[in-house]
């Protein structure tokens, strides 16, 4: 009916966008090898809680989303499966509790819910029905049932946390306490010992270089790296050699006159008042409530003004009720048949439709037209040309590919023959900028899979590209020549000696410091160094000319005076005095009072719940409820390292 849903593929990407925010679906499911289609349901079980089920499918679609919406490396998921597997079996095991203390979720809930959660399937108050709500989860491989089944499992899981929360008492103590600690501050007076100071003290013998050498070598070993040609056809490159006459554009035009015919359609703007929901003895007073804003209407009252401040459609009261255009099909029947009867700037009476009261404007309105070759001419060059653009793409990659295929080295005149672009890369190796393609672990893996003289698939590249790469040269890995990494090791030894150095001449001072009775002035004397001082910071501050005030924490736990350190900030070394100490100004405290408590709150709430969730999960694995497949996580994690 609205804007977001003017066409399917565009409400396709509003609604799954919605989904995939509120449940773990992927856009398209990886399938690991020892999956997927292959083998039993009981074979993909990742772990049993109580009659729930986690499979292999659920935690390869939570890690496909993941990647996508973090961009996960997929060298570290090896690392991070066994986290996204005990995520998920948290979150069975408090679903698990919540049915088991027979928390539940009604239909009415539900329906609220999803109108919550996503708002996209229910704009304007109606939903895009049941077919369409079916045909987009289908596009994930999932049906309404699994579908509200999860989000079933999300409320009740909220509901049970809810439930944790609710004994969280947070005292004046607490808060007082809270205000205390975050709004004290200090300053610090210190003295730096900077490791570049004694980088000239430091001295690596060729011996010493030699002997870090052959005990590790392995650890200098040079991977091994290939050259590579690449043939690349570029769209934009090709885009400047591709025009389309006319007399072909209007044969299309001709052959396709369907794809231009424009159904009758009205731009319209409502005010919604929802009876949804609401008691019946409720309902006359909304609909004289809707009767006194048409009066006001017809009175000369701006419409958009109205319609922000009082109309109840979310999706258009905040564009003073603007619909955009409609057709028919869109709406409930009641709302159609009067918004097309309607002329430009007519307002109807108030209508009742299934969603409540409507006063309804039409904007605009236009008539069923075919539109003209001249209307449409501009819009069909750039898709007829488009497509001759990709055609010819395919086409030049292909035969570059062909080429290569029987001429290996040719790339460079094949390149030139064709038109395209030819890019030589010496000595890849893995994790390497490739011009053209990136970083590619994919591209990586398919050129190490090649010999010498072979030839990838044609692939895409990015800044819309194809491309062909072939190996050119194959430089095995080997032991790295002394000569090959001996500044590299110089300097290794450098700032490992430096670090021992640094550390000894941050603990002399910090007994010259107790020598001198803290005074850091005579400390700094002796040293040849300076005494600084900070400005006040808080605990959640920074202490500057140091860093973080987590790094001097000491700072909040001791009396002014008092001398701390030697503290580790990177690479260097700080001694550090109390110089003073303000304390928070308590006047404040009822300015931060609610703020504070819901802080708290959160923070006592989350502590409490991972509480709860632990030891629930601790009494089902004692009690049996909980069983743990590690075959299958075996497998899982073997896919992902493979």
């Amino acid at each position: 009916m609205f804007d977001l849903f003017r066409s399917r593929a565009k409400a396709v990407r509003y609604l799954l966008g919605a989904l995939l925010m509120l449940v773990a679906i992927s856009m398209v499911v990886t399938l690991i090898p020892g999956f997927g289609t292959i083998g039993t349901r009981q074979e993909q079980i990742v772990a049993e809680i109580g009659e729930r089920v986690l499979t292999a499918r659920d935690v390869q679609q939570r890690i496909n989303m993941a990647q996508r919406a973090q961009s996960v490396p997929r060298e570290m998921l090896p690392a991070l499966v066994p986290q996204f597997i005990d995520s998920m079996i948290l979150e069975q095991v408090m679903a698990y509790e919540a049915q088991r203390l027979g928390l539940n979720v009604t239909p009415d809930e539900l329906a609220r819910g999803l109108q919550v959660l996503v708002p996209q399937l229910f704009q304007g108050g109606q939903f895009v029905g049941k077919e369409a709500y079916a045909s987009l989860l289908a596009q994930q491989n999932m049906t309404i049932p699994e579908f509200e089944a999860n989000v079933r499992s999300e409320m009740m899981v909220s509901k049970l946390q809810d439930l944790v929360a609710q004994s969280v008492v947070v005292t004046p103590a607490e808060i007082e306490a809270e205000y205390k600690s975050r709004n004290e501050k200090v300053k610090l007076s210190y003295v730096e010992i900077n490791p570049e100071r004694y980088r000239s003290e430091v001295f690596v013998s060729p011996a010493e270089i030699r002997q870090y050498y052959e005990t590790r070598k392995a650890q200098y070993r040079i991977p091994e790296k290939r050259s590579i040609d690449l043939v690349v056809v570029s769209e934009e490159k090709i885009a400047k050699t591709i025009t389309i006459p006319e007399p072909e554009l209007r044969q299309a035009y001709e052959a396709n006159k369907d794809q231009y015919r424009t159904p009758e359609r009205v731009r319209v703007r409502h005010i919604l008042l929802k009876t949804t929901d609401v008691p019946k003895d409720q309902v006359p007073q909304i609909k004289a409530k809707a009767e006194e804003l048409l009066k006001q209407l017809k009175a000369g009252a701006d419409f958009a003004a109205l319609a922000t401040k009082n109309s109840e459609d979310p999706g258009s009261a905040t564009r003073g009720g603007d619909l955009g255009w409609i057709v028919r099909g869109q709406t409930v029947p009641n709302f159609e048949s009067t918004a097309f009867s309607l002329k430009p700037n007519e307002l109807s009476d108030v209508i009742t439709t299934e969603y409540g009261f409507h006063i309804i404007q039409v904007l605009e309105k236009e008539n069923a037209r075919l539109r003209p070759f001249e209307e449409v001419k501009e819009q069909l060059a750039q898709e007829r040309k488009k497509q001759r653009v990709f055609e010819t793409m395919q086409r030049l990659a292909d035969e570059s590919r062909d080429r290569l295929l029987k001429s290996p080295g040719a790339a460079q005149q094949i390149a030139q023959e064709l038109g395209v672009t030819y890019v030589h890369v010496e000595k890849a190796g893995a994790g390497d900028q490739i011009p053209e393609v990136g970083v590619n672990p994919d591209f990586e893996d398919t050129i190490r899979a090649l010999a010498k003289g072979g030839v990838t698939p044609v692939f895409e590249a990015p800044g819309n590209k194809l491309a062909v790469a072939t190996v050119t040269e194959i430089f095995p890995a080997r032991d790295a020549e002394l000569s090959e990494v001996e500044n590299q090791i110089r300097a290794e030894l450098v700032s490992q000696k430096l670090v021992v150095l640094v550390t000894q001449k941050a603990q002399e001072a910090a007994n010259k410091a107790k020598e001198f009775n803290g005074d850091l002035r005579k400390l700094a004397q002796a040293l040849g160094l300076q005494v600084k001082t900070t400005q006040e910071f808080t605990r959640t501050g920074a202490a500057d000319g140091i860093g973080s005030a987590a790094a001097v924490y000491q700072a909040f736990e001791q009396p002014v005076g008092s001398i701390f350190g030697p503290v580790t900030v990177e690479d260097k070394r700080f001694i550090c005095k109390v110089e003073s100490k303000t304390p928070a100004d308590m006047s404040k405290l009822a300015e931060s009072r609610e703020e504070l408590i819901a802080q708290i709150k959160a923070r006592k709430a989350r502590e409490r719940t991972e509480l709860f969730q632990d030891s629930l999960r601790t009494a089902l694995i004692r009690s049996g409820k909980i069983k743990i497949h590690q075959d299958v996580i075996n497998r899982l994690l073997d896919g992902y390292r493979s």
